[in-house]
This record gives structure tokens, C-alpha cells and sequence, in this order.
């Protein structure tokens, strides 16, 4: 079982996300407020504080959201989830992870500065199945896990 630890948005794409402390997921298009929000399989993004610490260790001074992340977690290995996997956030939102990692197009800040991002292999992709408000400290669990997929 993991926790929130931060829940992040941007007006526009291409920036860095900012901690709004509480937000609204709306079933099958995203976090309301964020420019990545959409009828897609990419509505929101997760990142373990974990992987972040990573780059912290590395003597960057990084915020909760910077990578581009909606929601920021704790205590959940999240890269190691099969996609698939349906997990339970708080009292009755539900999300299916559909992504882990990205392919970056662009170097992004975080790796000018640091010389590698986490957010390409760290980081996951998921889709609203049941929408609600989520906030810093709600809990996730998982309900049911994918089925690891062969490469």
C-alpha cells in the first residue's frame, strides 16, 4: 500500500507541475485543471517520491512535480506494475495503469541539469475509471494486478 504525497498540475504543456494539495479526477479524461487531461491513455501520471529521491541524491533540488507528474507517491514501487493494474485511491476512485514510462521527444530541464530524467523509465501512465476528489495522505492499494506483459 502506498499514499499521496503530493498532487500536481499545469495550466500548459511543456512546464513544470505545481503541488495543489487536493484535485478532482474526472472519470476517462484526467486531473481537472491539467493541460494533459484528455479522452487518451495518458490522463494522468504517477512517480514514486522514491525515483525522485534518486535524482535528489544526485544534488538536484527538485519540487514535487517537476518532472512533469500529476500525482506523487509513497511506500508503492509503481514502475514494477503490470500494465493492467487497477488501483484504488481513497473512498472509491479507480485508476488502470495503461503506460510505464515514455519516450522523451526533447531533453527536458531536469536533464540538462542533472545529465539523465527518471520520468522515461520511472514513471506511469494511467486512465480515470471511476472519478473523485483525491488528496495528499489518501491511500492506494491495488485492486487487481495486469498481467505482465513479454518483450
Amino acid at each position: 500500500m502506498g499514499k499521496i504525497v503530493a498532487v500536481c498540475i499545469s495550466e500548459k504543456k511543456g512546464v513544470q507541475k505545481r503541488d495543489i494539495g487536493a484535485g478532482r479526477l474526472i472519470e476517462q479524461h484526467g486531473l481537472e485543471g491539467d493541460a494533459h487531461a484528455g479522452k487518451w491513455h495518458r490522463q494522468i501520471s504517477l512517480l514514486a517520491r522514491e525515483s525522485a529521491n534518486i535524482m535528489r541524491e544526485k544534488g538536484l533540488t527538485i519540487a514535487d512535480g517537476d518532472f512533469g507528474e500529476n500525482i506523487v507517491t509513497e511506500g508503492m514501487d509503481l514502475k514494477i506494475l503490470p500494465i493492467g493494474t487497477t488501483l484504488k485511491i481513497g473512498n472509491g476512485v479507480v485508476i488502470r495503469v495503461t503506460q510505464i514510462g515514455k519516450l522523451c521527444h526533447d531533453r527536458c530541464a531536469i536533464y540538462y541539469k542533472a545529465g539523465d530524467c527518471i520520468m522515461p523509465r520511472e514513471g506511469i501512465f494511467a486512465e480515470i475509471i471511476t472519478g473523485g476528489t483525491i488528496a495528499v495522505g489518501d491511500e492506494i492499494t491495488i485492486l487487481e494486478r495486469g498481467v505482465a506483459q513479454k518483450t
